[in-house]
């Protein structure tokens, strides 16, 4: 798309956005909350704060609140999706919990798979005070190993929020922590805007948690204090006397306006400019903010953003409703306004600058609270409509409205347009401590189709995938329901490359070809088998041998393959296929034999069972499959299909592979060709068998009839089965360049539609394990990515109670299965056979496996798996080494796991290389 001339190189877009607040799951929840004026405080009775373990004289206290901004389930955590085990999603802290899966859901409502994005993904992220440890990880530290203590660490420090995301979701750009309290979130905003206009990185995330253990719980009043004596935060009003503390995560996928733009991506908003400073030391105290080090913030963004004060209509505010904060920043505010001789030159108020606060809402999120109100304000600019600020009645008698150009919005209304400039606003964050953050923000850009390319129709690929079938056919659902709801909205084929291009491809997956945005909501809702294909890939990625038949024409001009590309469709709209066409027609004219017609799609126009067109048919057809990413790892050919394979794997060039194709269908001799050794196996007709890479190739058996036996079906099943794993254990996936065999009659589509045909084989290739390259699918075609429902959850409770101190039996919370017999291991291993001491050893081990995995059953364990491929990691290792260490009373090296990973192998080591109680080398190993 060409870029508009009021782009500046310094814009960044936002594409991206997901939040967990009170009272809202998703980023729609929270809007249609800030819409209905929906204050989302909890006030709780005395019976539920007495059973949460608040004492009842702290609970009688006339001036104990029992109010509390709460969110839902924080002990709940979908660890397998992200290969995270039930002890460690245990010991993992609630805010980075939440946070990964928010980053992800981010990502996704962006339409990016970090796997395939081409540029790199950097991360910016804080996260508040850590309750979780305090509260309920205390006694484990207490009394933990080193190793345990270090686990704790990893799991709950803020120092590994940011590179854990990196990990889990492979970024590879800067990921850095940030931490300034209060304006945490937007001081991440900040750096990963400066990261993304330093080169550093693409795309960027940026965002906090914060997270209050436990939960149900309020607070005493004091005071003085940031905490109101009611529960509810009243900014900028008369009755202002503090805030509410609440729980929430929030995160926004930022990149270049330009990039933005041209790659079709969905805009949220456009941050224009930012700035961050620091009070320094001129203010009465630490903890107090100051009139001047806000000002000089706001004036700074705004400078950098090249926008006008008097051009900004809207401002969300710190807004915290203490009697000191609201006035300091209003006075800043103003200052700033008025510094640029921007006062109201009209009367009335719908000249004035509208002000709010989220916290009035929501509470204060404290790292989180910045990009609460980022959010907030993002989806008002996209949706033109400002939301009311609430509790507002009388102003505070230290703020001068009639002075100063601002209003508080207290009602939902059309956010009017401000002559020719965008609707802008500014975004405002201030940390205990001093530092200050300020954002401008614009409205998005219109969403204009590149010119010159229309609004798709015909038919489209959707791929739905998961990590278990119940998360899969969830996933199915919301995507029916959300074309259901959008339908008048949605363009299929955008919603077709987001799928494609922006989601990770997991195991369980699901794919179905459609027309409209209708048909697909409908199909998936019925989930109508003939058309929707589903599959499990176990392990990998699966392998493709690429199957050439015989002869495709048999009935002249109305044969299958001239059907599938009548009227040349696919040559007229398909660069790959075309250009693979001509390079047939170009190699034909070189040999002296030209097509009956100029036009080069006739090739593909075959009469009474010519060869040639089934060469360049299928020639062309593997030329777009391998340009979509598809590689083969063997190619099998039969009949005159074996001129093809040959081809493509290198043992002919492709003129000299045409001419004899040419020769076969005219009855033509051929001249001498010396084969060349071929680059991938190879099963031909030739040979009437395999040719493995590199091998010499008879030069004799290429010329003359083919076998055109019946049984050839038959015969490629038997070659295949012969050949059904590779050298990599891989599955092995035969694709046939016969468009018989991929033609799949389900009723809803002409015979003769060639795009049906290779969509639904593309959609059985990926649902059966194979990588293909969407990107390559969808080029040239001006797609745009879309907002679409995102991964959903399979959520498990992973929780250590606040009265737990030490390790229990099971730390998953799961029985793992039988207890051990009484004894110690050390006394059970000196007193067994010889040949039942490997038994005990290897079935202590599956337990400590099984706490870890948190499986009722240690017998699910095998003992002869890979454990990194379950899910355990180095220091899992290490920790089940120590406690067999411990049972055996001696030390047991645990980087003999590293080298041997399975529980099998890691005995028999052990056994060889150590002399445990009551062996000797090589006695574990029966």
């Amino acid at each position: 798309m060409e870029r508009p001339d009021d782009v500046r190189d310094s814009d960044i877009a936002i594409i991206g956005m997901a939040c967990r607040f009170p009272g809202a799951d998703t980023v729609e929840e929270f809007w249609q909350n800030l819409c209905d004026g929906r204050e989302t405080t909890t006030f709780f009775t005395e019976a539920e704060l007495l059973a949460a373990g608040v004492g009842p004289a702290l609970v009688a206290d006339p001036r104990y609140v029992r109010a509390g901004q709460i969110l839902a389930d924080i002990e709940m955590f979908d660890a397998e999706v992200f290969g995270i085990t039930s002890e460690e999603a245990e010991l993992l802290d609630p805010q980075q919990r939440h946070f990964l899966e928010c980053a992800l859901t981010a990502l996704e409502n962006a339409g990016y798979n970090p796997d395939t994005c081409p540029g790199p993904i950097g991360i910016y992220a804080g996260a508040g005070l850590n309750t979780y440890l305090l509260r309920n990880l205390s006694g484990r530290f207490r009394h933990g190993s080193t190793l345990e203590r270090y686990r704790l660490m990893i799991g709950n420090d803020k120092d590994f929020l940011a590179t854990r995301v990196a990990y889990k979701l492979n970024l590879r750009g800067p990921a850095v922590n940030v931490n300034t309290a209060c304006s945490t979130s937007l001081v991440a905003v900040n750096l990963a805007c400066l990261s993304l206009l330093g080169g550093e990185c693409d795309l960027a995330l940026a965002g906090a948690a914060h997270i209050k253990v436990p939960q149900a719980e309020g607070y005493l009043f004091q005071e003085g204090m940031i905490l109101s004596p009611d529960g509810r935060c009243r900014a900028f009003d008369a009755r202002a006397q503090g805030t509410i503390l609440g729980s929430g995560v929030g995160i926004v996928v930022l990149k270049r306006l330009a990039d933005a733009l041209a790659d079709g991506d969905w805009i949220h908003a456009v941050i224009k400019g930012s700035a961050v400073n620091n009070d320094g030391g001129a203010k009465t105290g630490y903890t107090a903010p100051s009139v001047q080090g806000q000002a000089a913030v706001i004036a700074e963004a705004q400078a950098l953003a090249g926008c006008a004060a008097e051009t900004i209509t809207y401002v969300e505010a710190h807004g915290t409703g203490t009697p000191l904060g609201d006035p300091v920043e209003l006075a800043a505010l103003t200052d700033v306004f008025l510094r640029q001789d921007v006062f109201l030159r009209q009367t009335g108020a719908g000249a004035r600058c509208a002000i709010g606060s989220v916290k009035t809402n929501i509470g204060h999120l404290d790292a989180a609270s910045g990009i609460a109100g980022l959010i907030k304000t993002s989806l008002m600019l996209r949706h033109r409509r400002i939301v009311p600020s609430l509790h507002f009645e009388k102003p505070n008698p230290d703020i001068d409205f009639d002075a100063n150009p601002f209003r508080v919005a207290t009602e939902s209304q059309e956010w009017p347009a401000s002559g020719t400039a965008p609707r802008r606003a500014g975004v405002s964050s201030f940390g205990i401590g001093g530092t200050n953050a300020h954002v401008i923000l614009e409205e998005p850009p219109p969403r204009e189709r590149e010119p010159g390319v229309p609004p798709s129709d015909g038919w489209q690929l959707l791929m739905i995938s998961a990590g278990s079938v119940a998360a899969l056919e969830e996933a199915t659902e919301n995507l029916a329901r959300h074309l259901r709801v959008h339908r008048e909205t949605l363009d299929l084929a955008d919603v077709a490359y987001t799928l494609a291009v922006g989601r990770r491809a997991r195991a369980y997956r699901r794919a179905l070809v459609c027309r409209d945005v209708h048909d697909a909501a409908l199909t998936l809702a019925l989930g109508e088998p003939d058309r929707v294909s589903t599959g499990q890939v176990a392990d990998g990625e699966a392998d493709v041998v690429f199957v050439f038949a015989h002869r495709l024409m048999e009935n002249g001009d109305d044969t299958p393959l001239a059907g599938l590309y009548r009227d040349a469709a696919v040559y007229r709209d398909v660069a790959v296929f075309r250009d693979a066409v001509d390079r047939c027609a170009v190699a034909l004219k070189t040999l002296g034999v030209r097509p009956r017609t100029p036009d080069p799609a006739s090739l593909l126009r075959a009469r009474h069972g010519d060869a040639v067109a089934a060469f360049v048919g299928q020639y062309a057809l593997a030329e777009l499959w391998t340009a979509c990413g598809v590689r083969p790892s063997a190619l099998v050919g039969f009949g005159s299909g074996d001129l093809v394979a040959a081809c493509l794997a290198g043992i002919f060039p492709l003129e000299s592979a045409l001419g004899l194709a040419w020769a076969q269908a005219h009855g033509e001799p051929a001249g001498n060709l010396t084969p060349a050794a071929p680059r991938y196996p190879v099963w031909s007709a030739a040979v009437n068998g395999w040719l493995d890479v590199g091998a010499p190739v008879p030069s004799a058996g290429w010329v003359g009839p083919r076998d055109e036996t019946p049984d050839a079906e038959e015969r490629l099943a038997l070659l295949l089965d012969g050949r059904r794993e590779t050298s990599s254990g891989r599955k092995v996936v035969p694709l046939e360049m016969d468009p018989r065999g991929t033609r799949p009659d389900d009723g809803t589509r002409p015979d003769d539609d060639a795009r049906h045909v290779w969509l639904a084989t593309a959609g059985r290739l990926w649902t059966s394990g194979v990588s293909l390259d969407w990107s390559a699918l969808h080029a040239g075609q001006g797609h745009r990515r879309v907002p679409l429902p995102t991964y959903p959850f399979q959520r498990r409770r992973y929780w250590v109670e606040a009265d737990e101190h030490a390790f229990p039996a099971t730390a998953g919370g799961t029985d793992a299965g039988p207890a051990p017999a009484e004894g110690t291991l050390r006394d059970r291993v000196e007193t067994a056979r010889d040949a039942e001491r490997p038994a005990l050893v290897i079935d202590f081990i599956q337990h400590q496996v099984a706490e870890m995995l948190g499986l009722d059953d240690a017998a699910q364990v095998d003992p002869d798996q890979n454990l990194f491929t379950l899910g355990l990691d180095s220091l899992n290792l290490i920790e089940i080494a120590a406690r067999l260490g411990a049972e055996l009373e001696q030390d047991v090296r645990a980087s003999v796991f590293t080298d041997h990973p399975t529980i099998r192998a890691y005995v028999e080591k052990l056994a060889a290389s150590q002399d445990l109680p009551g062996t000797g080398p090589g006695t574990l190993t029966g």
